[in-house]
């Protein structure tokens, strides 16, 4: 029987343009797990109020192990926004990794089911 998986919920809203951390310095924590994804993602540009939960799970080497699911999505707009933003999160994760893990989280890390919270920014904020 697989250990209980670890639960990561994140949510923010962060700038368009930011550039992904993927090759910077060892993460530590599952906290800049989930700082370093962020900062990889761009929402859709008329994403409106918006978010999208991932379920995801690494390998030790910081890669994925699977792609990222959607467990939970309420998305402003029709199908075709929700699928744009709900592809926009998993682009994200997609794009960020292979994390640079440190040895003591990449040993706690593997296979361990985590998710991530993408919410987009309000209009006039």
């Amino acid at each position: 029987m697989k250990r209980t998986a670890g639960m990561l919920l994140i949510s923010g809203a962060l700038a368009i343009g930011a550039t992904c951390p993927s090759a910077a310095a060892q993460l530590n924590t599952m906290d800049e797990v989930g700082t370093a994804i962020q900062a990889c993602w761009t929402p859709p540009v008329d994403a409106g109020n918006s978010i999208v939960t991932l379920s995801f799970s690494f390998k030790r080497d910081g890669t994925l192990l699977g792609p990222p699911r959607p467990t939970a999505a309420k998305v402003a707009g029709d199908d075709k926004a929700r699928k744009s933003f709900i592809d926009a999160a998993m682009t994200a994760v997609k794009n960020c990794t292979p994390l640079s893990l440190s040895p003591q989280l990449a040993q706690g890390i593997a296979g361990n089911v985590f998710t991530l919270q993408f919410v987009s920014p309000k209009i006039g904020q």
